[in-house]
C-alpha cells in the first residue's frame, strides 16, 4: 500500500507538536506508530523550529513508518499562540474523520488507547492511562465539545502544567490525549493556550472534579 493509500484510508490522525525533544521522540514516537490496534491511523509530527536531532530522527522515522508524515513551523512566524498556530498547521495535512491532539510525553500504552477514542455518538473523546497499570486505559466521551471545555481550559492552559501528576487522573481531568471529530477540531485548537486567573482555575478543578465524579 503507498503512503498516499494509508493517508486517506485513515479513520484517525494523531497531531503532535515537538520542539527540541530528540530523546522523546527516539523513546515515544515508535509507541505512538506500531500500535496494533484496529483502527486505521495516520500521525502527523509538526517541527516547531527545533534545534536538536529532532528533524534527522523523524527522517529516518519516515523511512521505517509510513503512516508518519511531518510539516515544519518556522520559527519567524508571528502569532499570540504558537501552538494553536502549530497544530492548525499539522491539522491541515491530516485525513480521518477523528483527530487526535497528543503530546509525545504521553504515548499510547496499547492498542486499546487508540482503539477507544473513536465513539461515533460523540463529538470528543479524552483517554487516560495509570502509571502502575498502563496497559488499562480508561475513555471519557462527550456529545457536545462545548461540554468538554472545562477540562480543556483547566489541562491546556497557558502556564503548561495542566497535564502534570499521575494521581487520581480521571478524577482531575488530566488526560493523555483528545480526540475531536473533523467538523469540530479547530473549535477545540481555540480553546487552547488560554491564560486563566488562579480563582478561574480553582473552579475549572472543582468542575471538572465534581463531573468526573458524579460520572
Amino acid at each position: 500500500m503507498t503512503e498516499n493509500a494509508i493517508n486517506k484510508e485513515a479513520q484517525l490522525s494523531v497531531v503532535m507538536v515537538v520542539h527540541d525533544q530528540e530523546d522523546l521522540l527516539e523513546q515515544h514516537l515508535p509507541q505512538f506508530l506500531s500500535q496494533p490496534s484496529k483502527t486505521s491511523y495516520e500521525v502527523i509530527v509538526v517541527d516547531d523550529s527545533s534545534t536538536d536531532r529532532t528533524p534527522d530522527i523523524l527522517k529516518k522515522m519516515k523511512e521505517e513508518y509510513p503512516q508518519l508524515h511531518t510539516t515544519f513551523f518556522p520559527k519567524s512566524v508571528p502569532n499570540p499562540s504558537r501552538i494553536q498556530l502549530a497544530l492548525n498547521i499539522g491539522i491541515k495535512a491530516t485525513h480521518g474523520e477523528w483527530i487526535v491532539l497528543a503530546d509525545i510525553n504521553r504515548p499510547p500504552t496499547s492498542a486499546e488507547w487508540i482503539d477507544g477514542l473513536i465513539n461515533n455518538d460523540a463529538e470528543v473523546t479524552m483517554v487516560y492511562s495509570t502509571t502502575k497499570h498502563p496497559e488499562e486505559v480508561r475513555h471519557q466521551s462527550w456529545e457536545r465539545l462545548e461540554d468538554a471545555f472545562p477540562l480543556i481550559y483547566k489541562t491546556e492552559r497557558r502556564d503548561g502544567k495542566g497535564h502534570k501528576g499521575s494521581c487520581l487522573k480521571h478524577l482531575r481531568g488530566i488526560y493523555d490525549a483528545i480526540a475531536v471529530r473533523r467538523h469540530r477540531i479547530y473549535d477545540a485548537v481555540r480553546q487552547y493556550d488560554r491564560r486563566i486567573s488562579r480563582l478561574r482555575l480553582l473552579e475549572l478543578r472543582m468542575q471538572v472534579a465534581w463531573n468526573n465524579l458524579m460520572n
